[in-house]
C-alpha cells in the first residue's frame, strides 16, 4: 500500500479511505462515539463552571477585573496544555492521555469549586483554573487528532458532528449548572459531581479508541521513543508549513468571527441597533442555535462537495449575513443576518482541524493539529477584546467591519484545506 496527495475533493477520496481502513465498521463506530463523547465532556465541563462564576465571584469578592484576570490565567493554562499535547500524546497514546489530561480538568474543577464556596480562596480558584485549563487545552488537540482518523478511516465527514457534541456538552452543563444554582447546591458540590462524571466518562469512552503501537498505547511494546530533541523539532517544522499557516489563517477568520458573536451580538443589538435587552438574547439565540445545527447537517454537504467549496461557500455566506446584520435597519434583518453568520462560520473550526491532520504520520498530526488550534483559541482570546477597543471609539457596528475582512481572508486561503485521499496501490 503505498500513500500519496491526491487533489480531490467530495466521495471519491471518502471511499478510497474507507476500501483502506482494515477495522470493522462496528468498530469504527464505536471508535466514532467515544470521540463524540470526549468532547461532550469537554464542552460539558467547560460550561459547569463558567455557568457558576457569579457565586464564585461572590465567595471571594472578586471585582470584575479580578473575575478577568482569574479566567485569563485559565485562558493561558488553556495554550500550554495546546503546546504540551503532541509531546504528551507521543509519549502516552490517545488513551491514556486522554484519561490523563480529562482527569487533570476534573481535578481543577474539584478544586475551582472548593475555593468558591467550601474553602473561599482566589488561590485555590487559580490553582483549579490552572489544572482544568491545561487538561481541557491538551484533550482538544488529542481528540481532534483522534477524530480526524476516525473520519478518514470512516470514509465519511463527521467532525463538523464532533464539534456538534462539544456544543451539546456546553448546553447540558449550563443547564445543570443553572439547576444547582437555583436548587442552592454549592458550587463545591456541583463542580465535585461534574467532576466524577467526567472522569468516570472518559475511563469508560476511551475503551473504544484504538490502541497503537507507534504512539506508545500499548504499554508492553519495546519500541523505541522519539528523543524529546526529535519531537520538539517535529513541533517547531510544522510552523514553516505555508499549507498548515493559510489553513490557520481560515481558522483564524472564522474563529474570530465566531468568538467575537458570542461575546458581542447582544450587545450590538442593544446599543448599535437601539433594541432591547430580549430581543439581543433572542438574537444570540438564534446564532447559538445556527451554528450548532450547521455543524450537525454540514458533514454530507461536505462529502458532496469537498471542503474547499464549502469553506469558500460558507465564507460568502458569512459575508452577507454579517453584512446585513451590520448594515441592516429591520429587526428581520438582523435574524436572516445572524442565521447566516452562525451558518457562515460554522465548518471552518472543524474543517481546519481535519485538514491540518490530514497527513500519514499521526505524530505530525498531532503537532499541525495543536499548531492550528493555538491559531484559533488565539482569535477566541484576543477577538472579542480587540472589537471591544474598536467599539469604544468608533462604535460596537463600525469595530465589526474588521469581521468582514477577516472572512473574506478565510474564503482565499480556503483551497489550503484541500483533501488529501490514501489510495491502495
Amino acid at each position: 500500500m503505498s500513500e500519496h496527495d491526491q487533489h480531490a475533493p467530495g466521495t471519491g477520496d471518502a471511499q478510497t479511505r474507507a476500501e483502506a481502513s482494515a477495522r470493522p465498521r462496528r468498530e469504527l463506530v464505536a471508535w466514532r462515539n467515544a470521540i463524540f463523547a470526549i468532547f461532550f465532556l469537554s464542552g460539558f465541563g467547560l460550561a459547569s463552571w463558567v455557568a457558576r462564576i457569579p457565586a464564585i465571584r461572590d465567595a471571594v469578592d472578586l471585582s470584575t477585573q479580578g473575575v478577568g484576570l482569574v479566567i485569563l490565567m485559565g485562558s493561558i493554562a488553556s495554550i500550554v496544555g495546546l503546546v504540551a499535547a503532541p509531546w504528551l500524546m507521543a509519549r502516552f497514546g490517545a488513551r491514556l492521555g486522554m484519561i490523563g489530561v480529562l482527569a487533570t480538568a476534573a481535578a481543577g474543577l474539584v478544586a475551582v469549586g472548593l475555593g468558591g464556596s467550601a474553602l473561599p480562596s482566589v488561590a485555590l480558584i487559580v490553582l483549579g483554573l490552572a489544572l482544568f485549563g491545561f487538561g481541557n487545552g491538551a484533550v482538544d488537540v488529542m481528540m481532534n487528532v483522534e477524530g480526524a482518523e476516525a473520519e478518514r478511516e470512516l470514509g465519511k465527514t463527521v467532525m463538523p458532528l464532533m464539534h456538534a457534541f462539544f456544543s451539546f456538552g456546553t448546553v447540558a452543563g449550563a443547564g445543570l449548572a443553572a439547576a444547582a444554582s437555583a436548587l442552592g447546591i454549592t458550587t463545591a458540590i456541583h463542580l465535585g459531581v461534574i467532576a466524577a462524571f467526567i472522569a468516570v466518562g472518559v475511563v469508560i469512552a476511551v475503551r473504544f479508541v484504538p490502541l497503537r503501537e507507534e504512539l506508545g498505547d500499548d504499554t508492553h511494546t519495546d519500541a523505541p521513543r522519539e528523543p524529546l530533541g526529535v519531537r520538539i523539532r517535529r513541533s517547531l517544522a510544522v510552523w514553516t508549513d505555508v499549507r498548515l499557516l493559510l489553513i490557520g489563517v481560515v481558522m483564524l477568520g472564522m474563529s474570530f468571527a465566531e468568538g467575537s458573536a458570542n461575546d458581542w451580538i447582544a450587545l450590538a443589538v442593544v446599543d448599535g441597533h437601539g433594541l432591547d435587552a430580549t430581543t439581543g438574547a433572542a438574537v444570540f439565540t438564534v446564532f447559538t442555535i445556527a451554528i450548532t445545527a450547521a455543524r450537525v447537517l454540514g458533514g454530507p454537504f461536505i462529502d458532496r462537495f469537498g471542503r474547499v467549496l464549502m469553506l469558500q461557500v460558507m465564507a460568502g455566506i458569512g459575508v452577507v449575513g454579517l453584512s446585513l446584520f451590520i448594515f441592516g435597519t429591520e429587526p428581520w434583518m438582523l435574524v436572516v443576518g445572524t442565521l447566516l453568520w452562525g451558518i457562515g462560520c460554522s465548518l471552518a473550526f472543524p474543517v481546519g482541524m481535519s485538514a491540518a491532520a490530514d497527513v500519514p504520520d499521526r505524530a505530525d498530526a498531532a503537532a499541525r493539529v495543536s499548531a492550528v488550534a493555538m491559531i484559533g483559541y488565539c482569535a477566541f482570546l484576543v477577538g472579542p477584546p480587540l472589537i471591544g477597543f474598536l467599539g469604544e471609539h468608533y462604535g460596537i457596528l463600525n469595530g465589526m467591519l474588521v469581521l468582514l475582512g477577516l472572512m473574506v481572508m478565510a474564503g482565499i486561503a480556503a483551497p489550503a484545506a484541500r483533501e488529501r485521499s490514501r489510495r491502495v496501490g
